[in-house]
């Protein structure tokens, strides 16, 4: 691909590392292009007028210029406010942006994962509903590249899921109905509406996801699953 450039491009930092003495790479998810890498030359000198807001969860407005493999910032504004993250809602926003960083390739344009993520950042910062939060990203996530699961019909068995029936998970079938499955269809017809205001649809919606982002990482494990697991049990 040419070089070329781009300007005013809706993004937010999904990862950062140091590079050089004074310059960043930086993992970006952006509106229209997907996530890709760019490198931010001279930002952590003391008279960068970048430093202050390249982090993750700010809403930015970036410029930048090259090829594919190789662009570079030019310009970065902030949009808005910066969401204000602490506590147990800023380690379920690395979470959030590990695992697109796990599942969208790069220089693949998802603009619905970045209205998602928005969103999602928004409700983890105003609170408390932040399982709820997460299970909707999850969810809206898996289905927009491609690993969503059928919520309302057992395809194995053609036939809609029933509130009154349990069912197990399996990955290339999907649900199948089960007198000892761990998943109740009352829960199930839930997640599908997108509505956890049940405690016993959010615990079920927990244990599915987890079960279907598993599924895919092949044994990968999160860092940042792990740090939240820590916190809740100390809550």
């Amino acid at each position: 691909m040419s070089d070329f450039a781009l300007y005013s491009q809706p993004a937010f930092i999904l990862h950062q590392q140091k590079y050089r003495e004074s310059s960043l790479i930086i993992d970006v998810l952006t509106q229209d292009f997907g996530r890709f890498s760019l490198i931010a030359k001279g930002v952590r000198k003391a008279k960068s007028k970048s430093a202050g807001i390249l982090r993750p969860f700010v809403a930015l407005s970036l410029s930048y210029v090259g090829k594919a493999d190789l662009r570079t910032l030019t310009d970065a504004e902030m949009i808005g406010l910066p969401n204000e993250l602490t506590g147990l809602a800023l380690y379920c926003g690395f979470y959030i942006n590990e695992l697109i960083c796990n599942f969208l390739h790069k220089d693949d344009p998802h603009p619905e994962v970045f209205q998602d993520y928005r969103v999602c950042l928004l409700q983890l910062a105003q609170g408390p509903n932040l399982e709820s939060a997460l299970r909707i990203f999850e969810l809206n996530l898996m289905e927009n590249i491609g690993y969503g699961i059928d919520l309302s019909y057992d395809l194995h068995h053609e036939k809609p899921i029933g509130a009154n029936k349990k069912y197990l998970f399996d990955k290339d079938e999907g649900l199948l109905e089960n007198s000892e499955g761990q998943f109740s269809g009352f829960a199930l017809l839930a997640m599908a509406q997108r509505q956890f205001d049940d405690p016993v649809v959010l615990s079920e919606a927990k244990l599915l996801m987890r079960t279907v982002i598993d599924s895919h990482l092949h044994g990968k494990l999160l860092k940042s699953r792990s740090v939240i697991n820590n916190i809740v049990k100390r809550l």
